[in-house]
């Protein structure tokens, strides 16, 4: 088996905040029949150190960024971990990124500084006779991995996976030193971004090789409408970025064998699933489509847009279950909508057990996202028969075969999908979704091919083995 070693701030089943998680956490089990062990270094968090229990140290540094820290090496979740265990940066209450008041960590920077650093010393120096011959850095938080290795002067290849170019990483200048930069990379060419410090523009300059997680999103990252200011350095490097769909782990997304809901193999097996979602919700009565919304309730989302257009499903006879929390604003306009409507139901906060059974009982599945990177909420919805509603850009658009009058008549539609991004073009979509829905031999039909469509890692995994090859190669 050749070795890899995984950098991020979060993976489920350990800690979780999002959809890079599960990414991270399927990644190892998925590169395994590829021929790749990838271990894992995470942030000692709180509930990381419990689930690691009792583990020895690997690699020690008297002085990370503010006080001691260590790599502990050992097994939790189903995976082989390295954790950084350096309370004085880890051992808090709060998120991994926020406190308990919901406000950025003032020493965020340093924090996953210290996360870059040791990657960069396991990559180069190994730990007890194991040494990775790649680094996969995931998002901004690992992103000064490949500055610190250039500074040793070491050439171990990395990969940087971009998973949401939104957020960069940004620290003020004069923590330069205190990040333990090097000065001469603090130019337009390097890690400096309009006067500040971008650890993700670091990843993406000095990494070997580059990704994203769907050929669309790849696209869309060169251009000024997606690329967050740093487009040009993505045109830059379009020739090491490559898009490559995220998958889901289909043994604990399985609708025959999910503990969470009543088990099913079929479209029809949905029925009292259904019937439990809408008793669990509280849903009034109506002849339309059960839609299931799981998500963070942000911009990013396109939640407000959904909320504007909700009276064309619900005028009709449809009905509206959504799961989510975030900006509060968005959370208090949800609530509002459910008290004057008995066919909006709304759940304010996080709940695993309650996401499964949300998908496996709704018909559909809605993801207005002003952008999607990847997504996985539409996958969660085709392999349970919620069929996707989605906006058409990144990820959305390469996993959901439209129901458009070809698709209908080949029988391959698997979803719908909507452009523009606006209010009457979501309204008309929902719509669309009412009037297919009522046509109960074309919905099981697309609900059929939703449940067939290949949703895992194994293709995905392939892609990844052979980046990582060509990153071993270049470098």
């Amino acid at each position: 088996m050749r070795a890899a070693l995984g950098v991020a701030s979060e993976c489920a089943p350990l800690v979780k905040t999002g959809g890079l998680a599960d990414v991270v956490g399927a990644l190892p089990a998925a590169l395994a029949p590829e021929g790749w062990q990838l271990r894992t270094l995470l942030p000692g968090y709180r509930q990381v150190i419990a689930a690691l229990g009792p583990a020895p140290a690997v690699l020690a540094q008297a002085d990370l960024f503010g006080g001691p820290g260590r790599v502990l090496a050992g097994r939790a979740g189903g995976l082989d971990l390295l954790v950084l265990d350096a309370p004085h940066l880890y051992d808090r209450a709060g998120t991994p990124y926020l406190d308990l008041a919901g406000h950025d960590w003032p020493d965020n920077p340093e924090r996953f500084a210290a996360l870059a650093w040791m990657a960069a010393r396991i990559a180069s120096e190994g730990t007890e006779g194991w040494k990775p011959e790649v680094l996969h850095l995931h998002d901004w938080q690992a992103g000064l991995a490949p500055v610190y290795l250039s500074a040793r002067g070491d050439a171990v290849a990395s990969v940087l996976t971009i998973h949401n170019i939104a957020f960069h990483g940004l620290a003020p200048a004069d923590r330069l030193w205190r990040l333990r930069l090097p000065p001469e990379g603090f130019t337009p060419d390097g890690f400096e971004y309009y006067g500040h410090i971008s650890a993700l523009k670091a990843g993406l300059v000095q990494a070997t090789r580059l990704s994203t997680v769907s050929p669309t999103y790849a696209r869309e990252l060169a251009t000024p409408a997606f690329g967050m200011g740093l487009e040009g350095v993505i045109r830059s490097r379009a020739g090491d970025l490559v898009g490559i769909l995220n998958g889901i782990d289909t043994t604990l997304w399985d609708p025959a064998a999910d503990p969470h809901v009543l088990p099913f193999r079929s479209a029809a097996g949905k029925a009292l699933n259904r019937a439990r979602l809408i008793a669990e919700f509280g849903l009034g009565p109506g002849e339309g489509p059960v839609c299931v919304v799981v998500s963070r309730l942000s911009d990013q989302k396109g939640l407000d847009l959904l909320l504007q257009a909700a009276p064309a499903l619900t005028d009709r006879g449809g009905r509206l279950a959504l799961l989510g929390s975030g900006d509060r604003a968005l959370e208090n306009a949800w609530l509002k909508a459910a008290d004057t409507s008995d066919r909006i139901g709304v759940r304010i906060g996080f709940d695993e057990a309650l996401a499964h059974r949300m998908f496996a009982g709704g018909d559909a599945v809605l993801v207005p996202s002003r952008f999607e990177p990847c997504g996985l909420t539409q996958l969660y919805g085709l392999r349970y028969g919620a069929v996707p509603v989605v906006a058409l850009t990144g990820g959305l658009a390469d996993t959901v075969i439209a129901a458009n009058d070809a698709a209908l008549a080949a029988g391959v539609a698997t979803g719908l999908q909507f452009w523009p991004l606006t209010v009457e073009a979501l309204a008309a979509a929902l719509l669309r979704l009412c009037e297919l829905h009522a046509d109960r031999g074309l919905w099981t039909r697309m609900q059929r091919n939703a449940m067939r469509h290949p949703v895992g890692w194994a293709a995905s995994a392939a892609a990844y083995a052979r980046l990582y090859e060509s990153a071993v190669a270049a470098q």
